[in-house]
């Protein structure tokens, strides 16, 4: 099925194993690891390393993050948006009286970028349906982790030092006391402990959540806002509830890939597959210009609709059936040029800082999970005490009346952050994702072409060199891609940088592939070597 010859410099192999877990850090992989060992599932493998990485990977995603999950039960497949929603003051008026009559968006970091943090209820309803252990017990290597602390690692360390050169981040209150305790960053190697997230994760293991919708971490956030300036109040808090919802999905070459609906940008990755099945990708080699002109064109052109039209689904003017039509996509797709990079706009289809992980178990439970605070730390602010960072995804609202994303009362924003799933025939194939803000549909667009046309193995398309399309020509490409391809893009029109450091700009991806009946043939897995993480099974 798979080419296991790797064409790739790379550090990582396959992993095979009937049991299996893939995070960016290996504590929380192992966590997760531990979960499927004493009998649980692959939901509560997942909920563990979840937990685990926003002790782990703090940069990323933290106890106040929003999360999505995609998960096959072993009949069916269940899609779950635990983004939050806007204060109920947040209105255009209210920002712009305090910031101006000339803000475009609310502001990047403090109170006034916080939404309901939604990943914590998330982690309580899939465990509520789903596990099989209980909650504590799955919250409880987490809580080990925060309250012993461990060894920062590599690529972490790199992100955290960075954050801790930016003022808006470290004079947010709390900040400096939780995440530069000695005055700085951690370095390599050093332990770091969070005390406080250990009992705000005690607090969440024994309340089922509830100590932060409503309890005592939520009247705490309540009144550091208040105190702060901020809007979020704990009715705000008390009346969020996770949302389960259908998956929409696209298909190619006989597999269907599955994204949650809007307010996410999974669609962006259903569009452009969408477009680019209308090429003969197979016929072009994996690695040349001719095929990754063409995909970064559909990316293009995907995005220019998605950034155009996708939102709150209450607030879109036009539905996801008509974004996927497939005469909408092919009409899309002849607007691509083989030879010339191009600059799109939204078409007109109404006619007529994240964390991803997987997780698999021998019974065949599949969880594509992902959270994240957005921007590197969220909005900054801490509540020390309770080692709880809070996400900014209200910094994704417009204030522009005529946005569909235009910021009301309760309303969720659009968000970057996609778990993937795929399926052949109604059947689980692979539960992957890439992280990386719009990384994230561009790089699921590249490693499933290379996976589905090309026959790579799921580690040698995580491997490859990436690009990244940024706005109008603007391309970022990894330093190892082969030069005769990045001169056929630069001959193509694309405005080219080359970038060393792939943290920051290519995403990285977690993948489990199905290779079988899940109690004998089990599963192949890759982990990013972009990242610090590891797949582990048994």
């Amino acid at each position: 099925m798979f080419d296991y010859a790797n064409p790739y410099p790379t550090p990582r192999l396959p992993l095979f194993a009937r049991n299996v877990v893939a995070t960016s850090h290996p504590l929380a992989a192992q966590a997760g690891l531990r979960m499927l060992a004493a009998g649980g599932n692959a939901v509560d493998a997942a909920v563990a390393a979840a937990a685990a990485m926003t002790v782990l990977e703090p940069c990323s995603n933290g106890l106040g993050s929003d999360a999505f999950c995609i998960l096959w039960d072993g009949t069916a497949l269940h899609g779950l948006n635990a983004s939050g929603r806007a204060p109920a003051a947040w209105t255009p008026d209210y920002f712009r009286r305090r910031y101006g009559t000339d803000a475009g968006a609310p502001p990047r970091r403090g109170w006034d970028s916080v939404t309901v943090p939604g990943a914590v209820a998330g982690w309580a309803a899939l465990s509520q349906r789903f596990g099989r252990l209980p909650f504590a017990r799955v919250l409880a290597p987490a809580i080990d982790i925060a309250e012993r602390g461990y060894a920062v690692p590599v690529v972490v360390q790199q992100k955290w030092a960075a954050a801790a050169a930016l003022p808006e981040l470290t004079q947010q209150p709390g900040f400096a006391a939780t995440f530069l305790p000695q005055g700085r960053a951690p370095q390599v190697g050093e332990l770091f402990a969070m005390p406080g997230a250990a009992r705000a994760l005690r607090a969440i293991a024994t309340s089922g959540a509830q100590a932060l919708y409503g309890g005592e971490i939520g009247q705490a956030l309540a009144a550091a806002a208040r105190e702060g300036g901020g809007a979020l109040t704990v009715e705000d808090l008390a009346g969020y509830a996770p949302e389960w919802v259908q998956p929409i999905g696209q298909d190619y070459r006989g597999h269907r890939l599955h994204q949650i609906p809007p307010n996410g940008q999974g669609l962006a990755a259903l569009m452009a597959l969408g477009m680019v099945q209308q090429f003969d990708l197979r016929a072009l080699g994996p690695d040349s210009a001719e095929a990754h002109h063409l995909q970064i064109e559909a990316m293009k052109l995907a995005f220019a609709d998605v950034y155009r039209f996708v939102a709150d689904p209450h607030c879109m003017e036009c539905t996801v059936e008509q974004l996927l039509a497939p005469a909408y996509l092919a009409e899309r797709a002849r607007l691509i040029d083989p030879a010339r990079a191009q600059d799109f706009g939204a078409g007109n289809p109404v006619r007529g800082g994240t964390i991803y992980l997987t997780a698999a178990d021998e019974q065949g439970m599949m969880v594509s999970f992902i959270q994240s605070n957005y921007l590197g730390f969220g909005s900054g602010v801490v509540l020390p005490d309770w080692g709880f960072s809070l996400q900014n995804r209200g910094h994704a609202f417009s204030l522009d009346p005529a946005s569909p994303n235009v910021v009301a009362p309760g309303k969720r924003p659009f968000h970057t952050i996609i778990p993937g799933f795929l399926t052949r025939n109604g059947q689980p194939v692979m539960s992957f994702g890439v992280m990386g803000a719009n990384m994230q549909p561009q790089g699921q667009l590249q490693t499933l072409v290379r996976m589905l046309e090309h026959g790579q193995n799921p580690q040698a398309a995580c491997d490859a060199p990436r690009w990244r399309f940024n706005a109008g020509l603007s391309l970022n490409v990894e330093a190892a891609m082969p030069p005769d391809t990045v001169q056929g893009l630069v001959a193509r029109g694309h405005r080219i940088e080359l970038i060393q450091d792939s943290y920051q700009d290519f995403g990285a991806g977690q993948f489990i592939w199905r290779l079988g009946d899940p109690a004998r043939e089990g599963y192949v897995a890759a982990s990013d070597p972009r990242r610090d993480g590891a797949a582990v099974g048994f």
